[in-house]
């Protein structure tokens, strides 16, 4: 999940258009959140549940590709490399795995990652756009800084549990993979790099839950905000 500071100083152009990107990422993921509850308490099952939410998804989920231009253009203070590489991991997941694996759409982990994305991204967009104005209330920032507690693991084992569903049909239709012989003497098996990829999760979750449990006790604790809350 991109990280930006509470302190940004951009152009007043840069705070408007910060201001309208956070503001309709937060109504379009929240929007995500309300077509997934009502898909399952109208009975929906998980067989049609990527067709109901799929475009919701490419739109909002790529837009977060903007905040690589953020962070390159210095509208927010964010590294590029930490931005990129944040924004990857949920751009492959979209674009890598639901969209190019048609079996790991009616995966159990779908409703799992949808659930802690949305949640997540509607209050962290809408986080970042009342914090360009100034007027954070103090629940927000708390819940904004607590919520990934529990969302962060749900959301990786959503994304674990699709990723596991995948593998046996990019197995068969050997998905992406190059084999040789070939005229550039190259081999890419995409199963492999699949599963390579789940197996990063095991090194990084404690680094990235770390650093996030730092920010939280440096944004949370410093401003004395546990105890307003309570």
């Amino acid at each position: 999940m991109p990280e930006k500071n509470t302190i940004t100083v951009p152009s007043s152009s840069g705070k408007l258009y910060l201001l309208l990107y956070n503001t309709i990422q937060s109504i379009g993921w929240f929007y995500l959140l309300w077509q997934s509850l009502v898909h399952f308490l109208n009975r929906g099952t998980l067989e049609t549940f990527w067709d109901e939410i799929k475009w919701t998804v490419i739109i909002f989920q790529n837009a977060a590709i903007l905040e690589i231009v953020h962070a390159a253009l210095g509208l927010v203070p964010s590294g590029v490399i930490v931005v990129f590489m944040q924004v990857y991991s949920r751009i492959f997941m979209v674009c890598g795995i639901l969209l190019a694996v048609p079996s790991s759409t009616i995966s159990p982990g779908l409703p799992i990652c949808v659930l802690a994305w949305s949640i997540t991204e509607t209050i962290r967009y809408g986080y970042y756009a009342l914090n360009i104005v100034g007027t954070v209330p103090p629940p927000l920032l708390f819940v904004r800084y607590s919520t990934f507690l529990i969302l962060y693991p749900l959301g990786i084992t959503g994304e674990l549990l699709c990723m596991y569903h995948s593998l046996d049909e990019i197995a068969e239709k050997k998905l992406f993979t190059v084999l040789m012989p070939n005229s550039w003497n190259f081999v890419f098996n995409y199963y492999y790099f699949v599963i390579f990829y789940m197996l990063l999760y095991i090194p990084l979750f404690p680094v990235l839950f770390g650093h996030m449990l730092k920010q939280r006790n440096k944004m949370l604790y410093s401003h004395k905000v546990i105890k307003k809350v309570k």
